[in-house]
């Protein structure tokens, strides 16, 4: 029993490493789904408050919200505008502007789940 204390200092020490860890290494994934000509289809999950790289949609998509939240499009004058997607609802967001850029952030304090449907024939 002398050993016990020392061990189960050992065994809380390490799942709290884990733990850190593994909130440090979230980042934003995207898993491609599906892809033609006609559209092109990926799941993203966004961690919240990682800003995602400046970038640009030359068509329009549907975003359907596996798991809402509020996310935040900003342009790089710093211009901002919020979109609450609730779970389980599908929202339209237009093609952009020519030589336009964007970064989307997770405003939330969970991760956001979305599916991406680009349609590729559309302007």
């Amino acid at each position: 029993m002398k050993h016990a204390t020392p061990v189960a200092a050992f065994l809380a020490a390490a799942l709290s490493t884990t733990v850190l860890i593994s909130q440090v290494e979230q980042k934003t994934q995207r898993f491609p789904q599906f892809e033609n000509e006609d559209v092109k289809i990926w799941k993203t999950i966004v961690t919240p408050h990682q800003p995602l790289a400046m970038h640009h949609h030359d068509h329009p998509r549907v975003i359907i919200a596996l798991t809402g939240g509020t996310m935040n499009i900003v342009e790089p004058s710093g211009a901002s505008e919020t979109h609450v997607w609730e779970t389980g609802k599908a929202y339209w967001l237009p093609a952009m502007a020519p030589n336009t850029l964007h970064s989307d952030i997770n405003a939330g304090d969970k991760p956001m789940e979305v599916m991406v449907v680009e349609l590729e024939k559309e302007k």
